[in-house]
C-alpha cells in the first residue's frame, strides 16, 4: 500500500518570516521502521528550518548510504539534494561548496557511513573547516544489513543477536574535538527541546558544525543490553547546559534557572544562550570540552548539548581566499581577463 501527503493546508496556519508554513519544509512519508529515531531527527530539521525562516531553495542536503542517508527524502522537498555513494558525502559537499558558497549545506550521515567507510572523508572535511552542518544519526548498528555492530557500538554492548562487542567504540565527538572542529555537539533524537536549537545554531555557524545524535534503532538495537537504546540513554544522559538559539532579528529575552550562564555571539549577530549545568566546562575552550567529555564517559554517562564552539572560525573559502562571487557564477571574462591582466599577475610574482 502506498501513501501520499495532501498538498493543501488550512489557510490560517502560521507562516514564518518568508511566508512558508511548517508543511512546506517536509518531504514524502518515511519508509523507515515505525518509531525510528531518525524520523525524530528529520522532524527536528523541519522544525529548525521553519523557525529560522530558511528559504528552501537556499539549502543543499547531501547524504551517503544507510538508513540515515534515506532521510533527506523525508524533509525539505523543495531544496537541492544529492545522494552520494557510501562514505563519500563529504567530498561531494566539498565540491558543491567550492562551486557555490552562497548555499547552506546540510550533510546527513550514519555511524557506518561516517565512522567506517567514510572516516577518511570525515576527518578531512573537519581539517579543512568546510562550511557545512554535518549530522550523524548514530544508532550503533548497521540497520540496512540486519543490525551488525558498527564502529560506534560501545565496548561490551550486547546486540539483539546476543553477541558481546569486543571492540572499543569510536567517539565521533571526541574525534571531532581532537581534529579541532569549530562546532561540536551531541544530542538525543528523543530530546526535541535540545535538538532543534542545536540544529539552528549549527546551521548559522561559519565553518564545520558537527552534531552526533544518538538515534536508537527500534528494530535491531533497542534491546536491554544496548547502550544506544531509548531506556539506556534516558537513564544515563547528562546535559552540558540548557540550550537556546536567539536569531539576530529577535529581541533577546531569556528565562533560565539559577546558576552560571553565558551568551555566545555568532558571526551574524545571532546568539546561543547557555545556562551551564555541567561543572568545569567552558564552551569556547576546546580542552575544557575534551576533559568534560572524558569525565562523563568515565562515569558511564552520555553527555549531550554543545561541547565546543570557535567564535572566530574561518571556513575553507576564507582559508583559500576565494573571490566573493561564487565560482559557478564567474564568467569567461572573469576567468580569462586578457593578456594585460596576465602580465600584471606574472609581474606580481617577480
Amino acid at each position: 500500500m502506498s501513501y501520499i501527503k495532501p498538498k493543501f493546508y488550512h489557510p490560517s496556519l502560521k507562516k514564518n518570516k518568508v511566508g512558508y508554513v511548517k508543511a512546506d519544509y517536509e518531504g514524502v512519508i518515511s519508509t523507515l521502521c515505525a518509531g525510528c529515531g531518525h524520523d525524530s531527527i528529520s522532524g527536528a530539521i523541519v522544525q529548525a528550518c521553519y523557525e529560522i525562516s530558511l528559504e528552501p531553495h537556499k539549502l543543499a542536503k547531501l547524504s551517503g548510504i544507510g538508513c540515515s542517508s534515506k532521510t533527506p527524502t523525508y524533509f525539505l522537498s523543495n531544496s537541492h539534494g544529492f545522494n552520494s555513494v557510501h562514505g563519500r558525502m563529504p567530498s561531494i559537499t566539498t565540491g558543491a561548496n567550492m562551486a557555490n558558497k552562497d548555499l547552506i549545506y546540510l550533510g546527513v550521515s550514519g555511524d557506518g557511513d561516517t565512522a567506517s567507510i567514510g572516516m577518511g572523508q570525515f576527518v578531512h572535511a573537519i581539517r579543512r573547516n568546510l562550511n557545512m552542518t554535518y549530522i550523524v544519526m548514530n544508532n550503533g548498528c548497521y540497520g540496512l544489513t540486519k543490525g551488525q555492530d558498527s564502529a560506534t557500538a560501545d565496548f561490551g554492548s550486547i546486540s539483539k543477536a546476543g553477541s558481546n562487542n569486543p571492540y572499543q567504540g569510536i567517539d565521533l565527538c571526541g574525534l571531532a574535538l581532537e581534529l579541532n572542529a569549530t562546532f561540536v555537539g551531541r544530542s538525543f533524537s528523543g530530546d526535541k527541546t535540545q535538538l532543534v536549537p542545536m540544529i539552528k545554531a549549527a546551521m548559522s555557524h561559519p565553518g564545520f558544525a558537527f552534531l552526533d545524535v544518538v538515534s536508537p534503532c527500534v528494530t535491531f538495537n533497542n534491546n536491554k543490553g544496548s547502550t544506544k537504546s531509548y531506556s539506556h540513554v534516558r537513564a544515563h544522559i547528562e546535559e552540558t547546559s540548557i540550550f537556546d538559539f536567539v536569531p539576530e532579528q529577535e529581541e533577546i529575552t531569556v528565562d533560565y534557572k539559577e546558576g552560571d550562564s553565558t551568551d555566545v555571539e555568532l558571526f551574524d549577530g545571532s546568539k546561543i544562550h547557555l545556562s551551564k549545568l555541567a561543572p568545569e566546562w567552558n564552551p569556547t575552550d576546546r580542552f575544557s570540552a575534551v576533559n568534560r567529555l572524558h569525565e562523563a564517559k568515565s562515569r558511564g554517562q552520555i553527555l549531550t548539548g554543545l561541547y565546543y564552539i570557535n567564535t572566530e572560525s574561518q571556513d575553507l573559502h576564507g582559508k583559500l581566499d576565494t573571490v566573493d562571487t561564487p565560482l559557478n557564477k564567474l564568467t569567461q571574462e572573469d576567468l580569462c581577463p586578457g593578456n594585460d591582466k596576465l602580465q600584471d599577475i606574472n609581474q606580481s610574482f617577480r
